[in-house]
């Protein structure tokens, strides 16, 4: 359960991404796909998760764990439909830059959770490096760092 929220803590509705340096064919792929993950991962996608983590995957929480892909999949479950806390997920400050084949990520992930009391909010560094192979773009390192309030 635990790395379940910390991976919720990952996804995010990318409102803006933008691109620097490279090809922009590859940073519009790279922006769809990120898109494309923060929605299927939020509605606990399995399949959403097994595309964009490679098997190499070295994953960093916020908490300071480390684990590959297949400890990731294995934590991965469902959303609670009865949890009264819902949580919503934005992206600021996007950037894309590639470098050949590998490309890198950022971007600050905001996580609003709806509690009795109001709305909480929690934000956190995210840096992912990307590995293009055979075509197809995968997560090969994630790293989360929760920033200060």
């Amino acid at each position: 359960m635990r790395l379940l929220a910390l991976l919720l803590l990952v996804l995010a509705t990318a409102p803006a991404l933008s691109a620097q340096s490279g090809s922009d064919s590859d940073a519009d792929r790279l922006a769809r796909l990120l898109t494309e993950f923060l929605e299927g991962a939020a509605a606990g996608d399995v399949a959403t998760h097994d595309r964009f983590w490679d098997d190499d995957l070295v994953y960093t929480s916020s908490s300071g764990s480390r684990f590959g892909k297949a400890e990731l999949m294995a934590g991965l479950s469902a959303p609670d439909a009865s949890d009264s806390n819902r949580t919503s997920y934005s992206a600021e400050q996007v950037v894309i830059r590639l470098y050949g084949p590998m490309a890198v990520v950022t971007f600050r992930l905001v996580a609003a959770t709806e509690t009795p009391d109001g709305i909480a909010y929690q934000r956190f560094w995210n840096s992912g490096t990307f590995r293009k192979r055979g075509g197809v773009w995968r997560v090969v390192n994630w790293q989360a760092t929760r920033i200060p309030e």
